[in-house]
């Protein structure tokens, strides 16, 4: 069985660590790999490493960085097919899922080739006389990403791409779970030709993870995961004096007016809920149906849920794929049980405890919950998995003041013709990213994601001009040249 190594100084490198972790694929159960767990000394080699790349490299004029950015936009288009293939293995979800996880790494790409303007800093002249003053950016040094499992192409590129563009060198540590795809994309990678040390990849678990916040060599962290290790992650990571963004958990709730197009807001509603089989942080956990909404939409909801075809990521029948694995099935079965138990009514069960065909995998078909009380767990926390929670509330403003009582802020939707409901509920509800008729309210690359609440640690989130501002620190230069001082020619 193949045991993934590291990629440290431009070469591939054994862990120090002799310990191992298997590599499930979730949609048959099989076997892909052995992932190190992990060590301090794989961690500290990668940051010395990174460390002393980054004095030269961030000399390199930005023009010329971003041509390295160039080669690895063209290398993730050739060879798209083959990651994503790779990603649906490795995270079971669909092949057309992982196809657009791969699209959106290749924008963010796009977006970092324009660091020589976004690093473009201010100038004043004359703020006194003979006094110019101005502001110029300038990299931190070491980077380091610690990835999840649920978008092992895409989330590794919300950050490196503009860290190493702005002159820092960076370490990216995948998740433990599905970390063939991003050694995979580093073995592609190579084609680039960076400089040895700027872009460094170390596995490992938990140890890997404290070695990389307790480093003094690492500047800035960038986490994405669940609100607890999120919480940890930046604690940690600011008592260490550095700079940190850690992106959590999430209880997305959609909202559907009795006046939203039926068709469509059906459609959009059921692929926010059940696509990547709920395994992303700006899927739909709750809808809420307003007013007269309740009886048409009801119905249609369920309907499409339970037309949703379920089966191994690969099968092009496929619209929804496996979970991550057989505890994270189970941990999802029990919330469902633990809401019936407390009062909820399932109206659609997936529980099947095995697919036919793919006994070994990891599935739950789409579910339907309803009336589930706050005292359970589904109705409060993030299930990341394909189950739906409807809701119902007499009015928009009821459905806000719902949304807004809850401990998480990452998206919010309303489906609705009605322009005032819209402007109403972008303005009053307490969600970083908001959707308006869109069910996963993902900003494109050129815009920073966003994240509020228990969602969200920090204060600059990843892609974007927060990617620059956070990858980068600010010099003020204040500075005379007296006349007498110039020489005259």
């Amino acid at each position: 069985m193949n045991t993934l190594r590291n990629y440290v100084g431009g070469a591939w490198v054994e862990s120090a660590s002799s310990a191992t972790l298997d590599v499930e694929n979730p949609g048959t159960g099989e076997i892909l790999a052995r992932v190190p767990a992990g060590s301090r000394a794989d961690v500290e080699r990668a940051v010395e490493r990174a460390s002393a790349a980054q004095r030269g490299w961030k000399d390199t004029p930005a023009e010329q960085r971003i041509q390295y950015l160039f080669r690895m936009k063209t290398i993730l288009e050739e060879h798209a097919g083959e990651i994503a293939t790779l990603c649906t293995q490795e995270s079971g979800k669909t092949l057309s899922e992982s196809k657009a996880e791969v699209v959106r790494a290749v924008e963010n790409i796009e977006v970092a080739c324009g660091i020589p303007t976004m690093m473009q800093g201010e100038f004043s002249e004359d703020v006194s006389p003979g006094v110019d003053t101005f502001v110029i950016r300038q990299p931190l040094g070491v980077g380091a990403c610690i990835a999840p499992f649920n978008f092992p192409v895409m989330i590794p590129f919300w950050f490196f791409p503009y860290a190493i563009a702005c002159g820092n060198t960076y370490v990216v540590k995948p998740s433990e779970k599905v970390p063939g795809t991003m050694t995979r994309v580093f073995e592609l990678l190579q084609e680039a030709k960076l400089p040895e040390g700027v872009l460094n990849l170390v596995h490992g678990g938990k140890e890997t993870v404290d070695a990389l916040l307790a480093s003094e060599g690492v500047n800035a962290v960038s986490f994405v995961g669940s609100t607890h290790v999120a919480r940890y992650v930046y604690a940690n990571g600011t008592a260490n004096g550095k700079r940190v963004q850690a992106q959590g958990g999430a209880k997305n709730s959609l909202v559907i007016m009795p006046d939203a197009d039926p068709e469509t807001t059906t459609r959009i509603v059921a692929d926010s809920v059940y696509g990547c089989a709920g395994q992303r942080c700006l899927a739909a956990s709750t809808v809420v149906l307003v007013g007269t909404a309740r009886e048409s939409f009801k119905p249609r909801l369920v309907d499409a849920a339970q037309g949703r075809t379920t089966c191994y990521g690969l099968d092009g029948k496929a619209q929804m794929g496996a979970v991550i694995s057989r505890q994270s099935r189970m941990r999802i079965e029990a919330m469902i049980d633990d809401a019936g138990k407390k009062g909820a009514t399932v109206v659609l069960d997936g529980r099947i405890g095995a697919l036919p065909g793919y006994e070994g995998g990891h599935y739950i078909l789409p579910t339907v919950v309803e009336n589930v009380p706050d005292s359970a767990d589904a109705a409060v926390s993030e299930i990341f998995g394909p189950v739906m929670n409807l809701k119902y509330a007499a009015t928009l403003e009821d459905a806000i003041v719902d949304i807004n009582s809850g401990r998480y802020g990452n998206a919010a939707c309303i489906f609705t013709t009605s322009g005032a409901a819209a402007r109403t509920f972008r303005r009053d509800v307490l969600a970083g990213n908001v959707g308006i008729n869109i069910g996963v309210p993902a900003p494109m690359a050129f815009f920073p994601f966003s994240g509020w609440k228990e969602s969200f640690f920090g204060d600059l989130h990843g892609q974007a001009s927060h990617a620059v501002e956070f990858f980068t620190q600010t010099k003020v230069v204040v500075e005379r040249w007296h006349n007498t001082w110039i020489r005259k020619f």
